[in-house]
């Protein structure tokens, strides 16, 4: 059990970077960013890859760098070129497959033997002991949270909030939504490449198809982190976003251990929850209007007797 716990805590800030990106494209800049499934596989492949070379320390930084550019090219898509947002991540998410493929030698999958990682690394150093990846997990992502925490409190990142919350005041002020919008997307897309590397070191394996359902998963994590801590600030909300993942690697994990649900059917259940997640909303508001309706109708039948 122990294991079990251990596990889901170490995969959960992992995959909380991913939530944290999401949040940053789909909740501050009202993006629907579909860069993020190959981004990932970007992050994991250039991070393995750099590994193997001997270079595991290199292949943080770089895999960032890496998912900074695909960011980019999804923003220049889409304030230079015109095309709507969903369309230019798909896009960028159909190329980067060929490009992934390339950094890894034209193989499908790539794996660390004996070469050292971060986690190995650290390992033998006697740091942390059984927990040694937990430890350099969170540590990871507390420090990415702190980070976004901080530029989101910049000028800078107000000035992406705000194109955000109204890009046509924006424009109309002396913002360039163009620039704000690329930024934003390059540092989302660097977040969703540092998950990946991370987790490539992690696993010390890189595999071509590992960021399939990314975005959705990512989306059902930041919905419940949501749910549980709330969205009043963005303290608040990043905090959710890492929340988020670790319940939901829980949840992972407790389906696993009890077969509640049968794991071919995990990837479904997830889309059906987020999916109704993002529809709370409107389906609120849909119960409201049905419950004044009743309301109304029972009022009348009084007032006619």
């Amino acid at each position: 059990m122990l294991y079990v716990i251990q596990t889901a805590l170490e995969l959960g800030f992992m995959y909380a970077l991913v939530a944290m990106a999401l949040f940053l494209s789909y909740r501050v800049l009202d993006i629907a960013d579909l860069t993020t499934d190959s981004g990932f596989v970007l992050g994991a492949a250039v991070s393995v890859t750099a590994a193997a070379a001997g270079h595991p320390f290199l292949a943080i930084p770089a895999a960032m760098a890496a998912g900074a550019g695909a960011g980019y090219v999804t923003a220049f898509l889409q304030t230079r070129l015109g095309v709507p947002s969903i369309l230019a991540g798909i896009v960028t998410n159909t190329g980067l497959y060929t490009v992934n493929l390339m950094v890894m030698g034209w193989s499908s999958n790539v794996s660390l033997l004996k070469q050292e990682t971060l986690f190995t690394m650290l390992r033998d150093t006697g740091i942390g002991g059984s927990w040694y990846k937990l430890i350099l997990a969170a540590g990871i992502t507390i420090l990415a949270a702190v980070f976004l925490v901080w530029f989101l409190g910049t000028r800078l990142g107000l000035s992406i909030r705000a194109t955000g919350d109204n890009r046509e005041m924006v424009s109309a002020s002396s913002i360039n939504p163009v620039f704000t919008i690329s930024v934003g997307l390059c540092v989302s897309n660097a977040l969703t490449a540092l998950s990946g590397a991370v987790v490539g070191q992690y696993q010390k394996s890189a595999d071509i198809n590992s960021g399939t359902g990314i975005v959705v998963i990512g989306l059902a994590c930041l919905i419940i982190g949501e749910t549980v801590i709330g969205r009043r600030s963005v303290g608040r909300n990043v905090a959710a976003a890492v929340a988020g993942s670790i319940v939901y690697r829980f949840l992972y994990a407790v389906i696993l251990k009890t077969a509640v649900v049968p794991i071919e059917c995990l990837k479904l259940v997830t889309a059906i929850v987020v999916a109704l997640a993002i529809a709370s909303p409107a389906l609120k508001e849909w119960g409201a209007l049905e419950k004044r309706k009743i309301g109304s109708m029972q009022k009348g039948g009084r007032q006619n007797c």
